[in-house]
């Protein structure tokens, strides 16, 4: 069913989104990227004349109310951005929050409390997913962010919509941008991998060699490409237990005629601190005393080059402790390089939490083609993985 021909004129709509936004110690909301994102979806129901309940989860709040993850504190927000009032429901299942919206006029909207407040969300319980279900008579999933996860909220509850479920605008977004990376026949192809683990990338790693013809990799990780081939990478961050992959990774990136970049040179510090002094090294050689914390100067250069001569690019992690402002040269450079290729008409992606946070850190937002909501739903959808959100609707 689809969304944007679907008239909602005195319809009942409970749309699933992702406003697990990230809140200082005051509740006050640091980045309402994601409540942003669900506007357009939420806007174009109330548009045709139909109501809107919105359900979302916030933080991990141990299954029980807690104040601190109240979904209540993002009210203003919300408001502010929608420009009218929105009902709040202290409870997303009682009785009296049935009442409430089961009597809502045309162009209404209603946030219900915290979902996991309740076990049952996460455990995908179906009686759960059946209360849920009572508060609309379609059912709209607009929440990229946990499409991965087989809770009642995301999956389940659709069963209960046989013929009146359907995406939203921003998960349509997302799926298209990355099936464009999956699909598309513009070469070069280059991705971009960085963070601090291989372990949690491997599985994209692998799936990315049968796609791209670039492979990126920096941040934390690529200490333990450099260790596996006899670097001496100092007290930098290293995963021991795979460095016989990290060979293998390499040796597959070879038979399937992927060139895999990795750093050449290091900016090191002998703390993990923006004060200490910072020092330049060859990456296969950095002292013992000593950490690498961002790519060097001339691996800037070089994937730079490869970034701006890219038609589609895929970025999922940065280059180094960007949080630090003398270590962030790396991943600003990279971000600069995507825009710059973007604006050369290639298609980026952009994805995974700590990637979205640099570039919204840097504002450079706007300027790449798009910014996806959901870090793990994204990658397992890249990995080829069947999403329990995305598969729900689609079995329609």
């Amino acid at each position: 069913m689809n969304f944007e021909n679907y008239n909602f004129k005195n319809k009942r709509a409970i749309v699933r989104v992702d406003f697990n936004v990230p809140l200082d110690n005051n509740g006050v909301i640091t980045d309402d990227t994601r409540i942003k994102m669900a506007i357009p979806t939420i806007t174009k129901i109330i548009n045709d004349g139909g109501s809107v309940i919105l359900m979302s989860h916030l933080g991990r709040p141990d299954n029980e109310p807690n104040p601190k993850f109240s979904l209540q504190q993002i009210l203003p927000n919300l408001e502010a951005l929608l420009n009218q009032k929105v009902i709040f429901c202290d409870d997303c299942i009682s009785e009296k929050a049935v009442r409430t919206t089961s009597k809502l006029k045309s162009g209404d909207v209603v946030l219900l409390e915290n979902l996991r407040f309740y076990k049952e969300e996460k455990l995908g319980n179906k009686d759960f997913a059946m209360k849920l279900s009572k508060h609309g008579d379609v059912f709209i999933n607009d929440a990229f962010g946990t499409a991965h996860r087989a809770h009642a909220s995301t999956a389940i509850i659709a069963d209960f919509f046989p013929n009146d479920k359907m995406f939203g605008f921003l998960i349509e977004n997302e799926i298209k941008s990355v099936d464009k990376v999956l699909n598309s026949q513009n070469y070069p192809l280059t991705a971009i991998v960085g963070g601090a683990k291989v372990s949690s990338k491997i599985t994209i790693i692998l799936k990315l060699l049968e796609k791209v013809d670039h492979l990126i990799i920096g941040g934390g990780m690529a200490y333990t490409f450099i260790k596996a081939q006899n670097g001496s990478i100092g007290k930098s961050l290293v995963e021991d237990e795979f460095l016989k992959l990290a060979l293998e990774i390499l040796d597959e990136a070879k038979k399937q005629n992927v060139q895999l970049h990795l750093p050449i040179d290091s900016l090191c510090s002998k703390e993990f601190s923006n004060d200490s002094e910072t020092y330049l090294r060859p990456i296969f050689s950095i002292p013992d005393n000593e950490m690498g914390l961002d790519i060097g100067s001339e691996t800037i250069k070089i994937f730079s080059d490869v970034i701006t001569n890219s038609s589609l690019i895929l970025w999922n992690g940065p280059m180094g402790v960007f949080e630090m402002s003398n270590f962030q040269k790396g991943t600003i450079s990279v971000a600069n390089a995507i825009v710059k290729a973007t604006k050369n008409n290639a298609f980026s992606l952009v994805g995974g939490g700590d990637s979205v946070a640099a570039i919204n850190l840097f504002n450079l937002a706007n300027k790449v083609s798009h910014v996806s909501t959901g870090g793990g739903a994204m990658l397992e959808y890249l990995e080829g993985k069947e999403l329990p959100g995305i598969k729900s609707i689609k079995n329609s």
